[in-house]
């Protein structure tokens, strides 16, 4: 198998892949919701601390 045709062969696969990772990257799952929760409480915490050291 030459270099050209493993090539084009690696092109089409990367083409074909992609619509499948794109799709699987749309809907959020229960633990990435509850990441952004978490995310959300310890950014307003660190507002608080940073309001109240500021006073």
């Amino acid at each position: 198998m030459n270099i050209r045709k493993l090539a084009h062969i690696a092109a089409l696969a990367t083409i074909a892949a992609t619509p499948l990772a794109l799709t699987a990257c749309e809907e959020k799952g229960p633990a990435e919701r509850a990441g952004e929760k978490v995310d959300d409480a310890v950014e307003k915490a660190g507002d608080k601390i940073e309001d109240a050291t500021d006073k």
